[in-house]
């Protein structure tokens, strides 16, 4: 797909998979209660139609939120792309399986409920326990209670890894997703270039920085440019990257605007600007994946 051709419609074929996901998504990260419903009342109104949420830890929590507002948004949940994640406990002590039902659940009650896409949230914990939960993943997959599943925040070595834990029924490798920080600060070219080389669909969290870098210079001056915001620049940035762009934020005007990134293209020369803006780790904010 061009620059040319994005549209708030656009969407990523999946790996080994008859699953597409829009390029264009909505966090709801530290997003609680009613405030939580609202957002994304909000973002489904402005045609958003990927949502991205996480099992009940720390700054997420807000599952049911999540599945409060698609039953009453009037969207149909087929029209809908659902992402949760799991994050476990470095002693694994847990039922993986039930976990992530349980999230299901949340999300889409009922025996027929389901998760478009379900992800390892950390590549913490050590590999026994991370295999237990990506076979938990896979089992569902079966089941059909997830359509699709990844991981975020995983590097080369833990990805490569996977290819050791042996042939059986229903196994999926190489990961459908991996999700990971990305914006033009921090863009984890090795990471990236190794998951184009293995059609694994790339997912960028906080593109917009978290608005922390809303005053540097190139963003400033490509922004008046194009009369667009910075977060618009910075959206626009991973949609041309083919990165599927993981938006956030509770405030309406910004939730409508952030959605608004259609009616301009970045020009090969601004996007090698904003490529020369990279620290490389330094860059990040959250979490750089190691080599």
């Amino acid at each position: 797909m061009t620059a040319s051709e994005l549209t708030l419609h656009s969407a990523l074929q999946l790996l080994n998979s008859p699953i597409k996901i829009p390029l264009l998504g909505f966090g709801v990260y530290d997003s609680h209660t009613e405030v939580c419903i609202a957002s994304i009342q909000t973002a489904l109104k402005s045609g958003y139609r990927h949502i991205d949420t996480a099992h009940p830890r720390r700054s997420y929590g807000n599952e049911e939120e999540v599945g409060r507002a698609i039953l009453s948004s009037g969207v149909s949940r087929s029209e809908l792309f659902i992402t949760s994640k799991i994050r476990v406990p470095a002693d694994g002590a847990q039922d993986h399986y039930s976990s992530i039902l349980e999230s299901i659940q949340k999300i889409d009650p009922g025996p027929e409920g389901y998760v478009d896409l379900f992800l390892i949230h950390s590549p913490k914990p050590p590999t026994n326990v991370r295999m237990r939960v990506w076979f938990a993943l896979e089992r569902l997959l079966a089941e059909r209670r997830v359509k699709s599943i990844g991981v975020s925040n995983w590097d080369v070595s833990r990805i490569e890894e996977m290819k050791t834990w042996g042939k059986r029924d229903g196994a999926v490798w190489p990961p459908m997703v991996n999700q990971i920080e990305l914006h033009p600060f921090c863009q984890q070219k090795e990471i990236v270039s190794y998951c184009h080389t293995h059609n694994i669909a790339i997912e960028a969290y906080c593109p917009i920085v978290r608005n922390q870098r809303a005053n540097d210079p190139t963003l400033c001056s490509l922004a008046e440019k194009y009369r667009v915001s910075t977060p618009q620049i910075l959206i626009r940035y991973c949609l041309q990257k083919n990165w599927v762009a993981l938006v956030k934020s509770d405030t309406p005007k910004r939730i409508v605007e952030n959605s608004d990134v259609y009616g301009f293209e970045l020009t090969g020369e601004d996007m090698r600007l904003l490529d020369g803006l990279n620290e490389g780790a330094a860059g990040a904010i959250v979490w750089a994946v190691r080599k």
